[in-house]
């Protein structure tokens, strides 16, 4: 079965485009013109990937993105923010709040569609076989069901947050450079600005609660695991 793409754009012609496009490549698209029709929907089918707008009629898309953080059916869901509003506070907020992407406008249907697959990439990658733990089971990654537990309790990540916890997991001691964490992230498809490993790192440790202090900063070089 085809993957199924969810637009939550006002704007029609916007909306028209990037169905063309996507359809082009295999996916199912479902489109929302308004926040409040997009949640309701999430009550039935759950989509692949969400492309959010920033400006919709009824709320903006960092509180769509909010709620669906908060919440059990768009927890783990990936979010591609689309947005005229370029700023790197804009960015940053897209991240610290959950998205996994951040595509501003005008942009290239073709590069759109590249990002869409890039980020489920990223998200069946996280799905091969292992179980990962540390410090007696404070900390527990199960790849295979794609969860991450603390102190027994499971903790939802976003795709990119759960890659970027096991990269650091399974290299345990290794210290990587904020440069290698964006290359093994987003590869030849990001957009770099000096913030965003940063952003994740903080995200990360806030959701891991009493495990979050095994993320180290090693100080002008990047992060590591360390029991």
């Amino acid at each position: 079965m085809n993957k199924t793409i969810a637009i939550v754009e006002d704007e029609r012609d916007i909306v028209d485009l990037i169905t063309l496009h996507l359809e082009r490549n295999g996916f199912r698209v479902l489109s929302y013109s308004d926040g409040a029709s997009f949640l309701e929907s999430l009550k039935g089918e759950s989509p692949s990937l969400l492309l959010l707008d920033l400006m919709l009629p009824d709320m903006d898309g960092f509180e769509i993105c909010k709620t669906l953080r908060r919440g059990e059916e768009g927890s783990s869901l990936p979010i591609i923010m689309l947005t005229a509003r370029g700023e790197e506070t804009d960015r940053v907020l897209g991240l610290e709040l959950g998205a996994d992407d951040y595509v501003t406008k005008p942009f290239s249907p073709r590069e759109l569609v590249a990002r869409v697959k890039a980020v489920l990439r990223r998200q069946e990658g996280n799905r091969e076989r292992g179980s990962l733990s540390l410090r007696d089971g404070l900390l527990t990654i199960d790849t295979l069901r794609y969860k991450v537990l603390v102190e027994g309790r499971t903790v939802e990540l976003t795709a990119t947050e759960f890659k970027l916890l096991k990269l650091l997991v399974k290299k345990r001691g290794w210290v990587f450079p904020r440069e290698k964490i964006l290359d093994y992230l987003w590869g030849d498809e990001k957009t770099v600005f000096d913030r965003t490993v940063d952003v994740h790192i903080k995200h990360l440790r806030e959701k891991l609660g009493p495990a979050g202090d095994l993320i180290k900063n090693v100080r002008g070089v990047g992060y590591k695991v360390e029991e």
